[in-house]
């Protein structure tokens, strides 16, 4: 295991040179994203005016305060809470994230798929896990919402954090076929079987 400190824009070499139970800390800019963003992203033929490239992603519908724009709140946001939510049901997300917008990590809660998994060996990508339940302390690492667009789709708008020692995260998903979730399941099923066998149950 190793602890990277980032910075992103990524290269696919440093996307790659992560790997399963690696832990992240990323530094500069994060951005927010969720179900109704993907949906009109890549469903509805919406584009956003950031570049993603080389950038991660987090899953989130922050909330925020509307405030006046100052160079403490450079979007007129103030961060309240900024929580992750469950990352499965945007699986079909994962892909054209990384082959159209060049994006590099994802972050979220309980884990992707099999596709994720294969775009994430195919283009050089990971998934970070972060502890579920941290959003008061995930809050503290964001040091400012920079700029936000697709606003209209408040609060799951594209969200531009400025974050500092955003981490550790866990890496639960590499580039290189390995899953913390599939590990997991596997130990499970094998310690259920030996439990099974010792109560003499076939």
């Amino acid at each position: 295991m190793a602890h990277h400190e980032l910075s992103p824009a990524l290269t696919e070499t440093q996307a790659r040179a992560l790997r399963v139970n690696d832990t992240v800390t990323l530094n500069g800019t994060l951005f927010g994203i969720r179900d109704a963003t993907q949906i009109h992203m890549f469903d509805r033929g919406r584009k956003t005016r950031f570049d993603l490239s080389g950038h991660a992603v987090i899953h989130t519908a922050p909330n925020v305060k509307k405030v006046e724009k100052s160079a403490a709140f450079p979007a007129g946001y103030q961060p309240s809470c900024i929580g992750t939510t469950t990352s499965d049901r945007m699986e079909r997300f994962t892909r054209p994230l990384l082959a159209e917008y060049g994006v590099r990590l994802v972050i979220g809660k309980g884990g992707l798929r099999d596709d994720s998994m294969k775009a994430f060996g195919e283009m050089g990508g990971a998934y970070l896990a972060i502890v579920g339940g941290a959003a008061a302390l995930e809050t503290t690492w964001v040091e400012a919402i920079e700029d936000v667009d697709l606003d209209d789709l408040h609060p799951e708008s594209l969200w531009k954090f400025r974050v500092r020692g955003f981490g550790p995260l866990v890496v639960a998903m590499d580039s290189h076929g390995g899953s913390l979730y599939s590990m997991v399941n596997q130990a499970a099923r094998e310690q259920r079987a030996a439990a099974l066998r010792a109560l003499g149950v076939r």
